[in-house]
């Protein structure tokens, strides 16, 4: 066992590896399964849309604004969410949200009306405030700085996974129980999807600790290599926000924000509008509209991994985030030549879903370099908060103007606008972000 001497001085990453791959293990996995279903839970309605929205006679600003007002409640929560994280314990806060959100989803199946719509939407997003964001924090609690990258892309894995299984899996639901019992296939859909987080909740009270101090499969030698490493980092993250509040307050902080928004407006409108898109393009099966929807999301999974790791061996941080951020906007601009050719349409959308999953992990090890404690659970959910107007502005603004031009493409070619803009303030990060 070590001694108080031993377990005070900061230990070299290596040194935690064995801890560190044990943590993962037993962590990782079910956090990325837990954001695979929160994924699920907010892009759902897109394909969802295929049928509801003829059931429910909506045009396409009306469910551009009920799968956008998830992120108003969403957005208005996240900070206050990730402020109870850090007095309750990741264990029980992480898993409330995930059961009262699984019973909200479920209660789409009940939807007739057009505010029903709108307003289960509204309540989904508030139950489902403050995941992400407690997750990252969470990880700032157990795994160092050099090591977040993979760490993250590890975590962060679930979107692309839980689109690229997600549409072929919700596209059999739909077309296996159509009319099952008298249920339209997109109300199986959503009682299914909902039922999922509900058991995984149960999980997260059972197999969760709230830090590497309660964790019963750690020793006393690994919980000390752990926290020496973890206290090497914390001389780094002292940017002036000490508490909470004062993360609210960093430039820094909102700068990310910013960054955030520019990714998850793209984001958001290749997950709510890519099954439309292809359907454009004249592929009209549920199943096999899911199944193309995949195609991007596969590619995009290995791009994650990929760049996280490169990242983390070169500690470099600002150039892996600008080079994808330059080429999705290329792409992303490109898809407005491609609307109606099947073919182009998914090379066009694999290429910028590949840049935009790629650059992600690297992102979020940003706020956790001048950030540690609740002043980084504040950092992670302002930027989270931020980023998620941005989802809500696209899909929006995406059934907007298809109502108003007949085509997506001005609100497409200013998403791609907007990366570039995010690419160069990446690049002008301060160097001290490359840790």
């Amino acid at each position: 066992m070590s001694t108080p001497s031993q377990a005070a001085t900061p230990r070299p990453v290596a040194a935690v590896g064995p801890t560190a791959r044990k943590a993962l293990v037993r962590l990782v996995p079910l956090l990325a399964l837990g954001y695979l279903l929160a994924y699920l839970d907010r892009v759902n309605v897109g394909l969802a849309k295929l049928q509801m929205q003829s059931d429910l006679h909506l045009s396409d600003a009306a469910y551009g604004l009920g799968a956008g007002l998830f992120f108003v409640s969403y957005i208005a929560l996240e900070v206050p969410s990730n402020q109870i994280v850090t007095r309750v314990g990741a264990r029980m806060w992480l898993a409330r949200i995930m059961i009262t959100w699984g019973v909200l989803t479920a209660a789409m199946t009940f939807v007739t009306e057009e505010w029903h719509f709108h307003l289960i939407r509204f309540l989904i997003g508030a139950a489902e405030a403050g995941f992400f964001p407690g997750v990252l924090y969470y990880l700032t609690l157990w795994f160092p700085t050099a090591l977040r990258g993979r760490i993250l892309s590890y975590f962060i894995l679930g979107l692309p996974i839980a689109s690229m299984i997600g549409n072929p899996f919700g596209g059999w639901i739909m077309s296996a129980f159509h009319h099952t019992v008298g249920l339209s296939g997109w109300q199986w859909l959503f009682i299914v999807e909902g039922a999922l987080p509900v058991a995984l909740g149960i999980v997260y009270l059972a197999r969760l600790p709230d830090a590497p101090a309660t964790a019963p499969w750690l020793t006393d030698d690994e919980r000390s290599d752990l926290t020496s490493a973890l206290m090497r980092d914390a001389p780094a993250s002292g940017h002036g926000a000490a508490r909470f509040v004062q993360a609210l307050r960093s430039g820094r902080v909102w700068l990310l924000g910013f960054m955030c928004f520019a990714s998850l407006m793209t984001t958001y409108c290749l997950s709510f509008w890519l099954p439309t898109f292809i359907a454009d393009a004249g592929v009209h099966d549920p199943r096999t509209v899911g199944l193309l929807a995949g195609v991007p999301h596969l590619f995009g999974a290995l791009a994650l991994l990929a760049n996280a790791w490169h990242s983390d061996r070169h500690r470099e941080r600002r150039w892996h985030i600008a080079v994808p951020l330059l080429v999705c906007a290329a792409a992303l601009a490109s898809t407005t030549l491609a609307t109606w050719h099947l073919t182009l349409v998914i090379t066009t959308f694999t290429v910028a879903n590949m840049c935009l999953a790629a650059h992600y992990p690297v992102f979020w090890c940003l706020p956790g370099t001048f950030l540690s404690g609740p002043s980084a659970a504040a950092g992670f959910a302002l930027v989270s908060s931020i980023g998620n107007v941005g989802g809500l502005l696209a899909t929006y603004a995406v059934g907007w103007l298809r109502d108003l031009t007949g085509t997506a493409a001005l609100s497409i070619l200013t998403f791609a606008a907007v990366l570039v803009v995010s690419a160069v303030a990446a690049v002008r990060l301060p160097g001290s972000v490359n840790r």
